[in-house]
């Protein structure tokens, strides 16, 4: 009877965890609108990016925690988690690079990781696998950059708070690009092992 239900709760859409999940979709379109706006010559709204990315990153531990808590794991959201994470992730180097505060290559390596990640999502389903679960390093990877894309934002301005900002910023960057690229190896080890399995038992 606790199999069925937790087979039940699998094909619901609109739990707690996937409206959290949705509305982190939403705010991607302001997010990248407010980042934007000084490039086209608009007011500098920083500080109400800086508060929906925060919500973000509240909201994107939130919708996990809940979702294994009340057992609302489901379809839907173990690909609504990710696709907001990414998504944040892309508007944010597009926000942050075209206003120059990231450089072009911490951007390209970033993206460069994303496109290996797609091409392993392709494989799985040609295979007839769902994409890959979300491993704990990629969660890790997710924060360090969370953390850091706000930080490096606080530091295009001058004073101590922006000085701070970009020491730990910067530090954030280089552990989460190191830990995006280790979790997205050990996806294509993963992935190999089941093409393999696959070929094997044929």
């Amino acid at each position: 009877m606790e199999v069925q239900d937790r087979q039940a709760v699998t094909g619901r859409v609109f739990t707690i965890p996937n409206i959290l999940s949705m509305a982190r979709l939403v705010g991607v379109p302001v997010f990248l609108w407010l980042i934007l706006w000084p490039v086209f010559h608009g007011p500098n709204l920083d500080g109400w990016a800086l508060l929906i990315l925060a919500l973000s990153g509240i909201s994107d531990y939130l919708d996990g925690k809940l979702a294994r808590r009340w057992n609302q794991v489901s379809d839907l959201g173990r690909i609504l988690d990710p696709a907001a994470d990414r998504l944040y992730i892309l508007s944010t180097l597009v926000g942050l690079t075209w206003r120059e505060i990231l450089p072009l290559w911490l951007t390209a390596a970033l993206l460069a990781r994303e496109v290996l990640l797609l091409v392993m999502v392709w494989i799985l389903d040609r295979h007839g696998y769902g994409p890959p679960q979300v491993n704990f390093l990629g969660k890790a990877a997710t924060f360090n950059l969370m953390y850091a894309f706000p930080l490096l934002l606080l530091s295009d301005g001058s004073g101590l708070i922006a000085t701070l900002a970009a020491i730990f910023g910067w530090a954030f960057a280089g552990w989460g690009t190191t830990l995006y690229w280790w979790a997205g190896i050990l996806y294509v080890v993963q992935v190999r092992r089941l093409v393999r399995a696959e070929a094997a038992a044929d």
